[in-house]
């Protein structure tokens, strides 16, 4: 009698690695068809800037929505509750103001945001630019697929190792990403987009039912955290400090359903938190790509501001996941890692072939986001460290084989970070603050002629410092300095809140305060060092800001960054605020509108939000 043909491999069943392998065939051949594209360095970087706005939408949504933002807002939820989802949901606060960003942007006529550095400040600037954002790629692309790999993993049933699916995971981006460079990752991130939104929605519905709908979650999360709330008071009892932890807070029981908690997601925190994104937003090394590869700069604000949008739909499903998970697995031994939770949600809830669209979907997040980060890191070196400082009058096909080949290292340092990372949450934090460290020197170049070349170094280094000093330190599992550790129990109480790790509770300085430090402290180091230093030149500053205040023309060539087209003539200088040494441009009536509409748009997620949460009650 012959034995049953096996169902499962590696915990997956067949049917399911049939659906991943149609969609990992279709979506490469799709990738890799879009190396006819390329036929310079340019069009690798910035792809030909013809997209027009729903392929700017689905490209601004793939490249700004990942994986490991539900695996981080799932795995946060689980832990602290419906306050979690401000892990993501921050964002919504500065999505308004991409109305005015994106134009802004494209009228730089730049490949990369070094371009800017360079052209308001010096080549110095830029190099170090390139330098910063590079590290911020690849700590994106790290968290990325750290938070892929939770998932693979999980839905595996562990029988996927987490360095297996990481590295195989930077092979199938790769492929095409360093093939087809931004043309790839526009041309499949249509496809991908959509199923970026099956990854976020495929659970919930079969996690609600599992629960009872949202009156039965209530009812169970509840029980889950009276339960926590009676085992805390005990061991706090046999530890002889009744009532509180041992930090001498007291122990109360958790609503995790409240969307703002006491302790570590509070008001406050959401403030800062969206200050400290949209500081850093325009220094993303992603952003030029997202905002200049459209037609037009009208192209560039619906793709930016409708496609992040989106995102914020997503978001709500995240969370609402990560609520069913405590209702499913609080108290489970052994105990349920954040992390874990997403997958495993899918691998216990899904059906046979909806599980392989579930990886599919996940692949799709991963890939759509990665390749464009990749691509960005490749153009950061070669545009403005390579070209600018080593070979600098070398053929375009050599620069263009330069950025793939820096395109494969940068896979290979993002798949290294993502090997160090203790959890997702981590990474995600380690990216936010990475972020806006030359924040405070992109806004302030963009809108005060004082700003000078010393003061932007002084500004980034000392944040940067400012950064390092507050945070924990860590190379090859050896921790070199905790400021936590050192300092947060001798720091006045409004400054810090006890977290719970895998050591037990650790008093920990607030991210919020982290981040006023280092914000304030650079941008004080840059003020001051700016009025004691050499102005930039006059001229180079009237071409600058001449070229960003005239827009982009219908089917505009393409020129040095900064540069005008020959026949162009710069736009009036009208400015909004007419204040010695600044340059605040006036809105026209289409910035007013797009930013407020926009600020309802965002108003009603919020509003969205708070119903959803407050549905079963």
């Amino acid at each position: 009698m012959l034995a049953a043909l096996p169902t499962h491999w590696l915990g997956i069943h067949l049917l399911d690695w049939l659906v991943v392998a149609v969609y990992l065939v279709g979506i490469t051949a799709l990738g890799t068809w879009a190396i006819r594209k390329v036929k310079s360095s340019s069009s690798f970087f910035i792809s030909d800037r013809k997209s027009g706005k729903l392929m700017m939408m689905f490209f601004n949504f793939g490249t700004g929505t990942h994986s490991d933002q539900a695996v981080s807002v799932a795995s946060k939820t689980y832990s602290v509750g419906a306050s979690g989802i401000w892990y993501q949901l921050f964002w919504v606060f500065p999505t308004p103001f991409y109305w005015l960003i994106a134009p802004m942007f494209r009228r730089m006529r730049a490949v990369t945001t070094g371009d800017y550095f360079e052209a308001r400040f010096d080549r110095g600037v830029a190099v170090l630019y390139a330098i910063m954002g590079i590290i911020n790629l690849i700590v994106n692309i790290g968290v990325m697929l750290c938070g892929a790999a939770a998932i693979v993993t999980a839905v595996s049933g562990g029988q996927i190792p987490r360095e297996y699916a990481i590295v195989a995971m930077t092979v199938m981006f790769g492929i095409y990403g360093i093939a087809g460079g931004l043309n790839a990752a526009i041309v499949t991130d249509f496809i991908q987009g959509l199923l970026t939104i099956v990854l976020s929605f495929i659970i919930l519905p079969f996690a609600l039912n599992a629960v009872d709908g949202m009156s039965g979650l209530r009812e169970k999360v509840d029980e889950a955290m009276t339960v926590q709330y009676e085992q805390a008071l005990t061991e706090a009892e046999e530890a002889g400090h009744p009532g509180t932890n041992e930090h001498g807070q007291a122990i109360e029981k958790t609503d995790m359903f409240t969307l703002v908690a006491p302790g570590e997601i509070t008001v406050f925190f959401i403030v800062i938190v969206s200050l400290n994104g949209l500081v850093g937003f325009g220094t993303q090394p992603h952003t030029m790509g997202m905002c200049g590869a459209g037609k037009t700069e009208m192209e560039s604000r619906v793709g930016l501001t409708c496609g992040i949008f989106f995102k914020r739909f997503c978001t709500i499903a995240w969370a609402l996941t990560g609520l069913c998970a405590v209702a499913i697995y609080a108290g489970q031994e052994p105990a349920v890692e954040g992390d874990e939770v997403y997958g495993l949600m899918a691998n216990k809830l899904l059906w046979s072939g909806l599980v392989g669209l579930f990886i599919a979907s996940m692949l799709a997040a991963v890939m759509s986001s990665c390749d464009a980060f990749m691509v960005g890191c490749s153009a950061l070196f070669t545009e403005n460290i390579y070209r600018k400082c080593f070979v600098p009058r070398a053929s375009d096909r050599h620069y263009m084989m330069v950025g793939r080949y820096v395109a494969a290292l940068v896979a290979v340092a993002g798949v290294l970070f993502a090997l160090s990372l203790e959890d997702v949450v981590q990474g995600l934090e380690v990216f936010w603050k990475v972020s806006a460290v030359m924040g405070t020197v992109f806004w302030a170049g963009l809108f005060w002629r004082r700003t000078t070349t010393a003061g932007a170094w002084a500004g980034t280094l000392v944040t940067f410092a400012s950064l390092l000093v507050t945070s924990k330190i860590s190379v090859l599992g050896n921790v070199l300095w905790d400021f936590n550790a050192r300092f947060a129990e001798h720091l006045p109480a409004f400054l810090t809140f006890s977290k719970n790790t895998a050591d037990g509770p650790q008093l920990v300085l607030q991210q919020p305060w982290q981040i006023i430090f280092y914000l304030t402290t650079g941008l004080v180091a840059m003020v001051a060092v700016s009025l004691l230093t050499r102005p930039v030149d006059d001229k180079k500053l009237d071409r600058f800001y001449e070229c960003l205040r005239t827009p982009v023309g219908p089917g505009e060539p393409e020129t040095e960054p900064f540069t005008l087209p020959s026949g162009v003539e710069p736009a009036p200088r009208r400015l909004w605020i007419d204040l010695p040494g600044f340059e605040i441009p006036r809105p026209g009536l289409i910035d007013i509108a797009g930013v407020a509409v926009a600020a309802v748009a965002a108003g009603g997620v919020i509003a969205l939000v708070y119903w959803i949460f407050g549905l079963g009650v």
